[in-house]
């Protein structure tokens, strides 16, 4: 018998297997959470499927998304990933990237950790919606409407209430699995 998954995954084997093994399965660890965001950021405007089928290339452009090493990229390393056809070349998403891992060592150097900074968002613990379909979650959300300021005025870019909320799904932030998907009741 084959399992009940949300629709948006269905008929795509790189999609189903995101879905199964990652997609709203709540990530504590920070190296975790940074990789999720500046995946999240390049998608922006572009479909998710894109950037899955980008990702091995990302990791190794982007050295396996060590944010201490990205937060120290220089012209010459931003040049070389501008020229690298395997990764979305879009110099703003470029340029956020290294911005955006300083401004994450700036947080982690205040709160201990990413992770204690994001996830005090939800107290800790994922926001379990009960969507039938996949279609009515939403977009963003108050929530990510907070989240998305307060990351922007502590220096982050491209991070809007969409791609906030879309790393908040794909983090487990928030369960957004429909009620009769398989990974409902298991993230």
């Amino acid at each position: 018998m084959e399992k009940h998954r949300c629709g948006w995954c269905k008929g795509n084997p790189l999609y189903e297997a995101y879905h199964d093994e990652e997609w709203g399965v709540p990530v504590k660890d920070d190296d975790t959470l940074f990789e999720f965001l500046i995946l999240e950021t390049f998608q922006a405007g572009l479909s998710w499927i894109t950037v899955l089928k980008k990702r091995d290339n990302f990791r190794e452009a982007f050295d396996n998304f060590d944010y201490t090493k990205i937060a120290t990229y220089n012209q010459k390393k931003i040049d070389s990933l501008l020229l690298n056809a395997g990764i979305i070349r879009n110099k703003l998403k470029v340029n956020a990237t290294i911005t955006n891992a300083q401004a994450f060592i700036k947080i982690q150097n205040e709160f201990g950790s990413f992770s204690k900074y994001v996830w005090s968002f939800v107290d800790g613990t994922p926001i379990k919606n009960e969507f039938k379909n996949h279609k009515d979650a939403p977009n963003n959300t108050p929530l990510s409407d907070v989240l998305s300021k307060d990351l922007k005025k502590r220096g982050f870019k491209f991070v809007g209430s969409t791609v906030i909320y879309a790393q908040m799904q794909a983090t487990g932030m928030v369960n957004d699995h429909e009620i009769n998907c398989f990974r409902y009741d298991e993230v």
